[in-house]
């Protein structure tokens, strides 16, 4: 089966970046992927400060990583850059965790002003981590994600059919690759 992994990196929860993490894995289910959400604040805020990269706490986000046929990576915007315990998470996994794998960012922020963020602030930390398969980010300006009651999402229509979009190329980036020799796949 078809793995994937979606790290939800707000320091906050409930939170609409979680929300639309939950939202993506329900579109990924009901094709018949396997989703499994992590969310970095949820880790022990010692081993992250202090980098302790042998923590207990994070062998299973770890194994989920290394079994996973693809990530997302969601992450509020805040300062114009991502968060800091989305980053202190990153900074603890190994050398070239993503290698192999599609990666699908995802981020909100308050302002259409802070969009590039991704570009110059995650994808090169994503890219120092193996990455070399990264899908266009979905990037949703606070507005356009309406939490509900239940902590669920609604997305207005626009960003709904760009998120759809883009995970119908990520899925069919996680199957062609989860399909290709690994040999082929870790020669990129």
């Amino acid at each position: 089966m078809t793995k994937i992994l979606a790290i939800a990196g707000s320091p906050t929860h409930p939170s609409r970046t979680y929300g639309v993490v939950e939202y993506a894995a329900k579109l990924l289910q009901q094709q018949g992927l396997h989703v499994d959400i992590i969310s970095a604040r949820d880790l022990p805020a010692e081993d992250l400060v202090f980098g302790r990269y042998d923590s207990p706490a994070l062998e299973e986000p770890k194994a989920l990583l290394a079994n996973a046929n693809g990530v997302i990576i969601a992450t509020p915007i805040y300062k114009a850059a991502y968060t800091g315990v989305l980053k202190t998470f990153l900074d603890l996994l190994p050398q070239k965790s993503l290698t192999g794998k599609p990666v699908l960012p995802i981020a909100l922020g308050g302002t259409i002003a802070h969009l590039l963020a991704i570009e110059y602030a995650l994808k090169p930390v994503l890219s120092e981590l193996g990455a070399r398969h990264i899908l266009a980010t979905v990037y949703a300006v606070d507005k356009q994600v309406q939490r509900q009651p239940d902590n669920s999402v609604v997305l207005e229509e626009e960003i709904d059919q760009r998120l759809k979009d883009v995970l119908k190329e990520f899925v069919k980036a996680v199957e062609y690759d989860a399909a290709a020799p690994q040999e082929l796949v870790h020669a990129n």
